[in-house]
């Protein structure tokens, strides 16, 4: 499929495949959906901001079913671009398939799959700085805070875990050897640094679609990077090249903005937070949702837990998995669901806020595959208890990846939300409606992987107004 020649002005399309709803987390004013039929890719395609997020929810799912539901977006997309492209609503495309910064996520699995449907492509730009988190690179090491990503808990992921914070060692591991390290290319921060024509005759002369580890420590560093990419991708005259360019992209948030170019966010945080529903003049209780079990998010709810205004419905994850391996589960599960949803009621009926949230600590399961479906039962669970008191709340804030998308996507049965901007760095405020006769719900998306102990109880803050500057 070949990409249209294009300037660098917004008729550019940038496509994210996302693999969990938190990836658009330094951007604003843009689609995220949730759906990816014709109609819906249409709509997206045509709405004046240069982003498009596909929230794809790849991460809650086995390696296998992970490659089929990316093949199936990119069979999709790739028509609607087509037609896109032809009608002149769109001069050409890239396409970026989010991941997470902290190196967990079905790599190179879904790339690979990208670049089968939609490519070829000359490289694939591993990119994966998220500065707003504190996520650099730097001479190939990704770090967080600092400290190598490796030596952090997320490196111990049940299901993603890794050995290295060297990127092209980390690209050789998790290909079992397949892409050796010295396949990989680098891009470091010098280069970065100096960008212009060097820069360029870098990018220009791949091909093949190799892997090009890229450094990140300063956003300027991430705009010189989009500038140079978008000029290839621009350039079929130029003296650096006789055609343009085709880059596929393996990154986190950071790069989309630099990609995108967007202004400021219309809203600031107090503004973000004053979307919260009212009924006539009194403000609409909350609901925290926290799903995530990375050892950040066991902190951060000890931390709201200990708000007097929060009252804590914890979903009992060793009861559920005696339910599930015992005889009707899906009737006990039914019943269970009414127990905690009569306490969340209760809660609310006290003027509080409930906190759901499921039991600390790794459940013990058999293989990966068990503790999968573990996740996106509880998940569901979590879903339906919201989606059932939805209407007589003012907001949600929901931590982690795969309950905040199995709370958008099947709780409230939404085909796609309206990003507003961030309330604090990285936490993404959208705005739902799953019903016409109200207006829309503010649901903060909060990844499981962001901020620290205190930052979940200062969301809840700035929502309540209790806390935060003017």
């Amino acid at each position: 499929m070949a990409q249209a020649t294009v300037d660098s002005g917004p008729d550019l399309k940038i496509v994210v495949i996302d693999d969990d709803p938190t990836g658009s987390q330094t951007v604003h004013g843009c689609p995220l959906l949730l759906r990816w039929d014709a109609e819906t890719l249409a709509a997206g395609l045509a709405h004046p901001s240069p982003l498009l997020f596909l929230l794809a929810n790849t991460r809650a799912l086995a390696p296998a079913a992970a490659a089929e539901r990316v093949r199936e977006i990119c069979r999709a997309l790739r028509p609607a671009l087509e037609a896109a492209v032809a009608c002149g609503r769109i001069g050409g495309w890239l396409v970026v398939s989010r991941g997470d910064s902290t190196l967990r996520g079905h790599f190179p699995l879904e790339v690979e799959v990208i670049n089968e449907e939609l490519g070829p492509f000359d490289a694939t730009l591993l990119v994966p700085a998220f500065l707003e988190g504190g996520r650099t690179t730097v001479d190939g090491v990704h770090r967080l805070h600092g400290q190598p990503v490796h030596e952090s808990p997320f490196a111990q992921d049940g299901l993603f875990a890794y050995t290295t914070s060297f990127l092209p060692d980390w690209v050789e591991e998790k290909s079992g050897g397949r892409i050796p390290a010295a396949a990989v290319d680098r891009i470091g921060w010098q280069e970065l640094d100096v960008g212009g024509a060097p820069l360029l005759r870098h990018l220009a002369r791949l091909e093949g679609n190799g892997y090009v580890a890229v450094d990140g420590a300063s956003a300027p560093q991430l705009v010189i990077l989009a500038a140079a990419v978008r000029t290839l991708v621009a350039s079929g005259d130029t003296t650096l090249l006789a055609r343009s360019r085709r880059f596929l992209f393996q990154s986190a948030a950071s790069l989309i903005q630099a990609l995108a170019g967007l202004p400021p966010q219309p809203l600031a945080a107090a503004a973000l937070a004053a979307l919260r529903r009212r009924r006539g003049e009194r403000p609409l209780p909350g609901l925290v949702l926290v799903g995530s079990h990375v050892p950040l998010a066991d902190r951060q709810l000890e931390h709201v837990l200990a708000e007097p205004g929060c009252v804590g419905v914890e979903l009992e994850v060793a009861k559920v998995q005696r339910l599930l391996e015992g005889p009707e589960p899906v009737r006990l599960l039914a019943s269970l669901e009414q127990a905690w949803g009569q306490r969340l009621a209760d809660v609310l009926a006290g003027g509080q806020t409930p906190v759901l949230f499921t039991s600390r600590g790794e459940a013990r399961c058999r293989h990966a595959g068990e503790r999968r479906a573990l996740g996106l039962v509880l998940a569901g669970v979590m879903a339906r208890l919201a989606a059932a008191v939805a209407s007589d709340l003012g907001y949600m804030i929901s931590k982690g990846g795969i309950t905040t998308h199995t709370l958008l996507a099947d709780g409230l049965e939404l085909e796609q939300v309206e990003l507003q901007g961030q309330l604090l760095p990285g936490l993404s405020m959208v705005l739902a409606a799953p019903d016409a006769h109200q207006g829309p719900l503010p649901v903060l998306t909060f990844p499981g992987n962001l901020g620290d102990d205190g930052t979940l109880r200062e969301a809840w803050r700035w929502m309540e107004a209790q806390a935060g500057p003017p």
